[in-house]
């Protein structure tokens, strides 16, 4: 296994990965550091937290998108491709469960 530093919103993560695998490792980081600084340029500051759900939401948006044209491109229906309501129900209680749990971890940060 291989250890690698990398940057997200200027905060230091060390992380790990198989050996041979480091370039693709830094290619995801960059990646999300980029949405990152896409939803801080947008949005403004928040949470670390928060910036990396939606960082990691607005690539999985992306994701989503790219296999809806490769059916439309294979003739496959609509309907197949379409995304399922309950998972943005499921994402968004994940989303709030997340927040909770940031304001409860900065809390004692700030006192």
């Amino acid at each position: 296994m291989a250890d690698v530093e990398v940057e997200v919103s200027g905060r230091r993560y060390k992380l790990s990965c198989r050996d041979g695998e480091e370039d693709h490792l830094r290619a995801l980081v960059r990646m999300v550091d980029k949405k990152a600084e896409d939803i801080t340029g947008a949005l403004g500051d928040m949470t670390e937290t928060r910036t990396l759900l939606l960082s990691a939401l607005l690539i999985a948006d992306e994701l989503n998108d790219m296999r809806g044209a490769a059916a439309v491109a294979r003739n496959e229906p609509a309907s197949e491709t379409a995304p399922d309501p309950a998972y943005a129900v499921a994402i968004e209680r994940i989303a709030e469960r997340i927040e909770r749990l940031a304001t409860q971890l900065e809390r004692p940060a700030q006192e």
